[in-house]
């Protein structure tokens, strides 16, 4: 057949979905490594534009911006190290399964894994982390957004959260506020439980009965 195929343009994003996938994109590029620094500028410039407001999530801009702005490169290299890679256990462990079962590589896991599969998605070549780091959780968040922004990509995004990021992200951030050497990542773990509070709000209404 010569017949030519209508293609239907990908589905526009309103300003707050937009903002939405910024924020899961910053979180994601955050968590997975050291901020570099074109990174640590964006942070800083960003801090200045969206933390002058009242609220919990422009404080925690407002604190990010700061210590990206004071903070050299290599001393936010140094602390991303510290807290996270190890050759043994990390001092600490950005990854999902272990809040939920004190364990890595456990049914939490294997239960994202499988979700993931229904989704079409799952684990890029070459990368180390395990698909319940949070910062492949905040990727697959910013690409459920920017890929259904309609009820159907709605009511994804919402079971996908409820299930995978919901229940521990607020541990992450408290373990990352109590740990003595971290300063960068207190605050960028201030700005994750900021976020996703209101997109935990947020989704808790849609679920309300009318």
């Amino acid at each position: 057949m010569n017949a030519a195929i209508e293609l239907q343009p990908p589905p526009a994003l309103s300003d707050e979905d937009r903002a939405r996938a910024e924020h899961y994109a910053v979180l994601a590029r955050v968590f997975h490594a050291a901020p570099d620094a074109v990174l640590l500028a964006a942070l800083a410039r960003a801090g200045g534009v969206l933390g002058g407001a009242q609220g919990a999530l422009p404080s925690a801009w407002s604190a990010l911006g700061s210590a990206a702005q004071t903070t050299s490169l290599q001393a936010v290299r140094d602390e991303f190290d510290t807290l996270f890679v190890s050759v043994g256990k990390p001092r600490v462990i950005a990854n999902g399964s272990w809040y939920l079962s004190g364990f890595l590589q456990e049914a939490p896991l294997a239960e994202l894994r499988a979700d993931l599969a229904e989704l079409g998605l799952g684990r890029r070549q070459g990368v180390a982390e395990t698909e319940d780091h949070v910062a492949a959780l905040a990727e697959v968040m910013r690409h459920l957004i920017v890929t259904g922004p309609d009820a159907a990509g709605l009511a994804r995004q919402r079971q996908f959260f409820g299930r995978h990021l919901a229940p521990w992200y607020a541990r992450l951030a408290q373990t990352l506020a109590q740990e003595p050497e971290a300063d960068f990542y207190s605050r960028a773990g201030a700005l994750l439980q900021a976020f996703l509070d209101i997109e935990r709000a947020a989704f808790e209404m849609l679920e309300a009965p009318a």
